[in-house]
């Protein structure tokens, strides 16, 4: 197995301790680890394909691996943003967002089966990178946030509370309203641009 492929499966693992650190109760600055995880993450998210794109050793293994770490990384931080509740009891991220953008990656990633199957290259569109750039930034927005309001509030000093209460959660509802937008519009766009596929198979 050669280096890119290795980094795309240490994706994978760190997500699985990304999970254990964002929601394990009493886990020791769990959001501080949680957010370079993704950093991490997403650092070889980046090196793995500009090696293999370098050294001209893309697999067929790691065009089918790449993206699905990807895609488990940020569907499990949003399930976790579901799971993680405000100072009011409600969930970060509302569990209809996170069940959009889930169905987006299912539904897109079949049709990217569907259109390899038939020999039709279905590559990423403006749209579909402005997308997961939506997706990452709003992802890392609210880990930052998280991890200065839980691990390390005297940052804020005396507004901590305030901002946890009101400003944190309005801002995250609003980051995530365009992100779950954008996501639906470039769905939208991958199915028109793939509809001859469905419609030779009915």
């Amino acid at each position: 197995m050669n280096l890119p492929n290795k980094l795309t499966l240490s994706r994978i693992v760190m997500t699985a301790f990304f999970v254990m650190a964002l929601l394990m109760p009493h886990f020791p600055y769990g959001k501080t680890v949680a957010f370079w995880l993704f950093i991490a993450a997403s650092i070889t998210d980046w090196w793995d394909g500009w090696l293999a794109r370098r050294n001209k050793i893309t697999t067929e293994f790691g065009v089918l691996l790449d993206p699905l770490a990807d895609k488990i990384l940020t569907c499990a931080a949003f399930i976790c943003f579901v799971e993680i509740k405000t100072p009011k009891g409600l969930s970060l991220v509302q569990a209809w967002m996170a069940v959009v953008i889930i169905a987006r990656e299912f539904i897109i990633s079949g049709l990217r089966l569907l259109s390899a199957q038939k020999g039709v290259a279905l590559p990423a569109d403006l749209l579909g990178k402005q997308k997961t750039i939506s997706q990452m930034v709003s992802i890392g927005f609210i880990l930052l946030g998280l991890m200065i309001l839980e691990d390390w509030p005297a940052w804020l000093g005396a507004r901590a509370h305030e901002i946890e209460m009101n400003h944190f959660p309005l801002i995250v509802f609003w980051l995530m309203i365009v992100t779950v937008l954008l996501t639906v519009i470039s769905g939208v766009s991958y199915l028109i641009r793939g509809h001859r596929l469905f419609t030779q198979d009915t």
